[in-house]
């Protein structure tokens, strides 16, 4: 018989030491297994505890809640052997959400059904949040992976799940370890809830801050404005402009920008004084962006520049508020052309007014940008930490 291997992470909390030691995960559960749907299906029982279940009553991590229930007591016999109790490790063994997992602290008379395994911890020395973030962490999802046929996530079985191999610590560590990282993932959920909401209410704010189709008014105003706005094409608006090919430019401070974003940097430009909008020409055609002058853009990426009395930010909510997909013409890589840009007819109101809005969705995409980039930081330092706490 082959020896368990020890190792040590690279990084630890103060206060720990001694090696971690190797461990399949059937030889710290007591229970790996699903539950079931009742008989009759979901209509056999109660499932006001549902929405309770999935949004509030799990710690941390992703499991897809729509498969747990609140069975009643006519249910409960049949039902008891998927019963799930707090600690409970929930991990989801079917469909596009298989190898995510959460630890369930919420109702004592929560069941799942078949597409959710349970996994219980053998004893106290063995931490529910331990096991899950080993699960989710890149080697517990590689191990996920290669459980399958062909290492496609089409289904994992009890016996496979059993197999699962990590290195345990003392729970002293293991609860420390735990502890950090659900106080992380909360934070991180706050940053995606607060994100989520201000996403939200700019998809709100554009549909009441611009006239419906066919009307010239729009639902909500500043203080002061009362006049009606006006159709006009967008080649009333802005010149269109086309990238080009930048291969035969020297390196330089100049940025060269993509449908992507940023690539490089050159010593020309394609502008040097006017600021614009890129728009894709081929393939992302749908992620407008804001090009501040000095730049250059590829020729995949359109760049338009705003004519006389027309505000920049305010063409740019425009273009956001453009479902260019739909005016995609092509049968294979999305496509857009001149012509179809510049006959785009949206309504414009004064020039003033053009100002105060685009002043406030400026704003309002800067709020957006900035927790966008604490949630990617909290990501990332996630990952970071789970490769050096971790062995």
């Amino acid at each position: 018989m082959s020896e368990k291997k020890k190792m040590v992470p690279v990084l630890r909390f103060p206060g720990f030491s001694g090696e971690w030691e190797e461990r399949k995960l059937g030889d710290v559960t007591s229970k790996i297994g699903s539950g079931k749907t009742p008989h009759g299906g979901k209509n056999a029982y109660k499932d006001y505890g549902i929405s309770l279940i999935r949004s509030q009553n799990v710690n941390y991590g992703t499991v897809n809640f729509t498969d747990a229930v609140y069975i009643d007591d006519e249910t409960d016999e049949e039902m008891k052997n998927s019963r799930v109790l707090n600690g409970d490790v929930l991990l989801n063994i079917t469909g596009a959400s298989i190898g995510r997992s959460a630890v369930y602290n919420g109702f004592e008379r929560a069941n799942v059904n078949q597409h959710v395994c349970i996994i219980r911890p053998l004893s106290d020395q063995i931490s529910s949040e331990f096991i899950h973030i080993n699960l989710t962490s890149n080697n517990g999802q590689k191990q996920i992976d290669s459980s399958q046929a062909g290492g496609a996530r089409e289904g994992l079985n009890f016996q496979q799940i059993s197999k699962l191999v990590f290195l345990f610590p003392e729970i002293e560590e293991q609860e420390r370890i735990g502890s950090f990282f659900k106080q992380l993932d909360h934070l991180i959920t706050l940053h995606q809830r607060k994100l989520s909401h201000l996403q939200a209410r700019k998809k709100g704010l554009l549909q009441k801050m611009f006239p419906k189709d066919g009307e010239l008014f729009p639902e909500l105003r500043f203080p002061g404005f009362t006049d009606a706005w006006e159709e006009r094409e967008l080649s009333e608006v802005v010149t269109v402009n086309s990238g080009r090919d930048y291969k035969h430019l020297n390196i330089g401070d100049i940025p060269v920008y993509g449908t992507g974003g940023y690539m490089l940097s050159v010593d020309e430009a394609l502008s040097y004084d006017a600021d614009g909008i890129g728009i894709g020409r081929k393939g992302t055609i749908d992620s407008p962006y804001i090009l501040r002058a000095p730049y250059w853009t590829v020729d995949t990426l359109f760049y338009a520049i705003p004519k006389k009395c027309f505000d920049l930010d305010f063409i740019f909510t425009v273009f956001q508020n453009t479902n260019w997909k739909k005016l995609d013409e092509s049968t294979g890589v999305p496509s857009l052309s001149k012509a179809i840009i510049n006959k785009v007819i949206r309504s414009f109101p004064a020039n003033e007014e053009q100002q105060k809005i685009g002043a406030f969705f400026k704003q309002l995409d800067d709020s957006i940008t900035l927790h966008q980039r604490k949630l990617d930081h909290l990501q990332t330092r996630k990952k970071a930490l789970l490769q050096q706490l971790f062995v």
